[in-house]
């Protein structure tokens, strides 16, 4: 965690000094800047745990300077240097995603929240705290929004998937603004759709399980059964989904597949799609 905080403060020097640099061009008040942190914090374990043994998985054999890295959570091994890989492992991350519930690659919230600043002070004239819920992909349809550019249809003839986003420029001018379109999410077999305040999640192998956000955030009272009916049209929103975005059924290649996942091996569109039936 000291390395984590280290790079923390590298991070905060690196932007300042992009800032520093904007000011002296007298570009900084009409530059658009939108910070957010990575999702979720990374349970992920290495092969000295006998997890994932394929050392070519996580492997980089030199640094650029030709220095050996070795990989693993070595207790002897102080982290940091380009010669080392690590992981802070599931108890760091538990206390990352408190009180979020589960990590890093799962749709649970402890998997997906991130704080995200925008800072423009040509048009964001007062601060503001705003609690509506966005995916990442609206970040592009913004930016094309504040450009006052059209995202093609298509190039050298050949046709381009439609945006997925929502331009939240609204949100940034102080007007009201909310996502029309649920926020739908598939990783690894983890998957979930949020529509409004109500959030279908499951891990991959495991049920669905039905939250009212609003209301839960820590995903602790799960009201499928009393909800059936609306987990099964939010249900039928996710597969129409992901269809259209040919979401592959989980595991996509078993023989990637780490221990901790290993099981059944049917794909996950089969498993799950009885078990929210009203």
């Amino acid at each position: 965690m000291a390395v984590y905080s280290a790079m923390i403060e590298q991070v905060d020097r690196s932007v300042g000094r992009i800032i520093d640099t904007l000011k002296a061009r007298g570009e900084f008040d009409n530059t658009v800047i939108m910070f957010l942190s990575d999702n979720g914090g990374c349970a992920e374990l290495f092969q000295e745990d006998s997890d994932w043994p394929d050392h070519s998985q996580w492997e980089t054999s030199t640094t650029l300077s030709g220095e050996p890295v070795r990989v693993g959570d070595i207790p002897e091994l102080r982290p940091g240097p380009d010669t080392t890989f690590q992981a802070v492992e599931l108890p760091w991350a538990n206390v990352s995603d408190t009180p979020f519930r589960l990590f890093k690659r799962w749709i649970h919230e402890g998997g997906i929240s991130t704080p995200f600043i925008v800072h423009w002070p040509d048009r964001i004239r007062k601060p503001n705290i705003l609690s509506n819920p966005m995916h990442i992909v609206d970040i592009s349809a913004t930016c094309y929004e504040i450009a006052g550019a059209s995202y093609p249809k298509e190039h050298h003839d050949s046709e381009i998937t439609p945006l997925e986003g929502e331009s939240f420029l609204p949100a940034l001018q102080g007007r009201s603004w909310s996502r029309e379109a649920p926020i739908t999410v598939e990783h690894e077999g983890n998957r979930g759709i949020r529509s409004g305040d109500w959030k279908l999640v499951a891990e991959w192998d495991k049920p669905w399980e039905l939250y009212d956000i609003a209301d839960d955030r820590t995903e602790q009272n799960n009201l499928i059964d009393g909800e059936k009916s609306r987990a099964a049209e939010l249900e039928k929103q996710y597969f129409e989904w992901a269809e259209r975005a040919e979401v592959l059924p989980w595991p996509v290649d078993p023989r990637v597949m780490a221990k901790r996942l290993q099981g059944s091996h049917a794909p996950y569109r089969s498993t799950v799609r009885r078990q929210v039936a009203p």
